[in-house]
């Protein structure tokens, strides 16, 4: 499929020219399975992997999801390149076995997870299993294969909340978490997944990776994920309010895909063990100020007229357990990844905003 996008073209340079020459080396005459490849990151992955193929030398991408949420557009006309075999498969029930060609897979992206309060609170155990059973099922399968990498999506959440003296919250902070939420099905079952990702590695000598993202946001997201960074572009397009479901004050930073994608491809093949936060560490800005960003750029780009305004959620769980601040020491995947991201909240949200100004809405919305 020709790529429309420019938006999306210079991402994905972007993120190819945070890879060595090495790192890119390693995907050469690879395949590559991916679960939850209908995703927000799935989007981002698969049309990453489709632009890059040439140069990365990739031989085969396999797509796996259940598509519980939806079958989008840019998913059907990826079916259509003979680089992709997407397959609609049910990480929880289905058997990872009876996945022709996944025996042969060089490296292994699981994130078939809802990443959206708003969605994995209503299929909480659908959620808790892919991230427990589901993991386990690709663990015990790839165990006894020579695979060169197997990235695990786990999440900053499993911090919980943590007090003002660890945040910035770096790897080795254990969490304060709870465990009977509205939360906890997410935040229980990453913290689960990466206890078995540690094991089989420790077991089967597995090249393991887990990332925790921090706030990721960008082309791919769900235009009605109802997640802020979403929310607040809808709003924008749309030329409504943006509506604040909180005080404002929660703060946070927010990581452009373009550099998140960058960090998790690090990861998957640094071809070793290990746990790495991937986001990027300021500002670390509240709900409010992300909001007033959106707004500006909104004005600037389309002549966006309207304001910034507070509401209250019908939903009485919404605010139940989120986080007061999140904000990312990435230390450790600097020194050892060579992770550097650089691209900044106000740049990332008018790159967010000129994609979806610029993308083919079959393509793109669900």
């Amino acid at each position: 499929m020709t790529m429309t996008s420019k938006t999306l073209q210079a991402d994905f340079d972007h993120t190819l020219s945070q890879l060595s020459e090495l790192e890119r080396s390693k995907f050469a005459d690879a395949t590559v399975l991916v679960t939850g490849c209908g995703g927000f990151l799935g989007y981002y992955f698969m049309r990453f992997f489709q632009a890059k193929a040439r140069e990365l030398g990739l031989k085969k991408v396999i797509g796996l999801d259940n598509f519980m949420l939806g079958l989008p557009g840019w998913v059907k006309d990826l079916s259509e390149d003979s680089l992709f075999d997407i397959q609609k498969f049910d990480i929880i029930k289905d058997d990872i076995r009876e996945v022709s060609g996944a025996e042969d897979a060089t490296f292994v992206i699981h994130m078939a997870s809802i990443a959206s309060p708003m969605f994995y609170r209503q299929y909480p155990i659908e959620t808790l299993d892919a991230n427990v059973w589901g993991l386990r099922s690709l663990l015990d399968f790839y165990s006894g294969r020579q695979i060169r990498g197997f990235l695990f999506f786990s999440s900053s959440e499993l911090y919980g909340n943590p007090d003002s003296a660890h945040v910035p919250t770096d790897e080795e902070y254990y969490g304060y978490v709870c465990t009977v939420g509205p939360r906890s099905c997410y935040d229980e079952s990453k913290r689960f997944g990466e206890t078995m990702c540690m094991l089989f590695a420790q077991k089967y000598a597995m090249p393991i990776g887990i990332a925790r993202p921090f706030n990721n946001y960008g082309p791919g997201m769900r235009i009605n994920d109802k997640r802020v960074v979403a929310d607040f572009a809808l709003a924008v397009k749309e030329g409504r309010d943006i509506e604040i479901l909180s005080n404002g004050s929660p703060t946070r930073t927010f990581c452009y895909i373009a550099d998140s994608v960058a960090g998790y491809l690090k990861i998957l093949l640094h071809g070793e063990f290990g746990y790495y936060n991937i986001g990027i560490e300021n500002p670390e800005i509240s709900v409010r100020q992300l909001a007033e960003i959106y707004a500006a750029a909104g004005r600037e780009m389309s002549g966006y007229k309207g304001k910034v305004v507070f509401a209250v959620s019908e939903d009485k769980a919404y605010l139940t357990n989120n986080p007061q601040r999140r904000c990312p020491c990435i230390a450790k995947a600097r020194r050892e990844l060579g992770y550097n991201p650089t691209i900044s909240v106000e740049q990332g949200v008018r790159r967010y905003l000129a994609f979806l100004s610029e993308s083919n809405e079959r393509e793109y919305l669900w």
